[in-house]
């Protein structure tokens, strides 16, 4: 049946017969397009009907109808999934009634049909559906915004971090990505991985305030200078705040715990094993293993080989067993990276760099 594709659609399942023509004059009042189709053809219909339906008006005139296990049906599908479901009969049948609304229905209409009563009631499903897709889309449009909002903001926190500290932007890159990979192996979601790509570069964000004389020292720390210095996870946590926000609740808990140790030796808290976020785990491993082998001004880079053998020794100790195994077993992709993010300049060294040229 051709329909008019600037109308929407109301689908009406049911045998043919004066219940369903009746159904489709009311429905033409509405302006709507009305599709009578029977039970058997409610599947193909549904997966090709675009845009879906707007109401669907089932008919429960079946000895063996089961209004429970069609909604069933009908939520299970994500385009029918919030669509109203409405069930007529041609039968006084309280038990049936009762039934459709225990299964999910939103109404229930008796025949033969009060024109104006349904298509008061079937106008008012429609109106309730449109606001609730337009509050829908609405809420969605809102969350984007917000999320892209706290995206950014951790981006300019990252990049404050970068301007204070003399990591290279090389560093974050390869370690944000090596947390993601490690994310993935052990199990969590492609969301979840991509939210540790985007907040694991957030992890050292409170050395924004440790003094330049302990941060940037080419020597290595006193004692009590690397008491400032492990205070750096506790600002960290501060900077980012308490939020409810995905985004900024993971970077929160990296930036407070990705110095904590398997075995309970780490800072700020000494946590121990499963109480150390997974987050916080995944980014010990990506930082240490990156650290370890990258050239800084107090250190000589390590050679792969000796990293990775510190790595096997630490299991246990400073890191997750499992997370190591997994690391260890991820190494040539770990170190594609590493070919993919070569060493360059941190944005602190280019930034002084341009301010001596114009100084001088």
């Amino acid at each position: 049946m051709a329909t008019d594709a600037r109308k929407s659609t109301i689908l009406v399942v049911a045998e043919a017969g004066p219940d369903s023509e009746a159904l489709r004059g009311i429905i033409a009042r509405l302006q709507c397009n009305a599709l009578v189709i029977g039970p058997i053809e409610l599947a193909p219909v549904l997966e090709f009907l675009d845009p879906p339906p707007e109401l669907i008006v089932y008919e429960a005139s079946d000895p063996e109808f089961d209004a429970a296990a069609i909604c069933r049906r009908l939520q299970g599908n994500l385009r029918t999934r919030f669509v109203p479901v409405i069930f007529h009969n041609g039968q006084a049948d309280s038990d049936k009634e009762l039934a459709a609304f225990d299964g999910g229905a939103q109404d229930y209409l008796r025949a033969p049909f009060d024109e104006k009563v349904a298509f008061a009631r079937l106008r008012l499903h429609q109106q309730l559906y449109v606001q609730k897709r337009q509050l829908a889309t609405l809420i969605q449009t809102r969350t984007k915004e917000v999320n892209a909002a706290n995206t950014e903001l951790v981006k300019r926190l990252r990049a404050a971090a970068e301007f204070k500290d003399d990591e290279t932007g090389s560093h974050i890159e390869r370690m944000s990505r090596v947390s993601q990979l490690l994310a993935r192996a052990a199990g969590l979601s492609e969301a979840e991985a991509d939210l540790l790509l985007l907040t694991a570069p957030m992890h050292d964000v409170g050395k924004i305030g440790i003094p330049d004389r302990i941060l940037l020292k080419p020597t290595p720390l006193t004692p009590d200078e690397w008491r400032v210095m492990r205070q750096h996870p506790g600002i960290g946590a501060g900077i980012i705040g308490k939020h409810d926000a995905p985004i900024l609740k993971i970077a929160r808990r990296i930036a407070l715990t990705h110095h904590e140790k398997w075995d309970g030796t780490g800072y700020p808290r000494g946590l121990k094993g499963e109480e150390i976020p997974l987050v916080g785990r995944i980014v010990a491993l990506a930082d240490v293993f990156d650290a370890l082998t990258s050239e800084r001004p107090f250190k000589p880079a390590w050679p792969v080989e000796t990293a990775i053998t510190y790595i096997r020794e630490q299991s246990g100790k400073h890191f997750d067993p499992r997370l190591a195994g997994l690391f260890l077993e991820l190494m040539p992709e770990i170190l594609k990276i590493r070919t993919e993010h070569p060493e360059k300049p941190s944005m602190l060294f280019d930034v002084r760099s341009r301010m001596s040229e114009t100084l001088v």
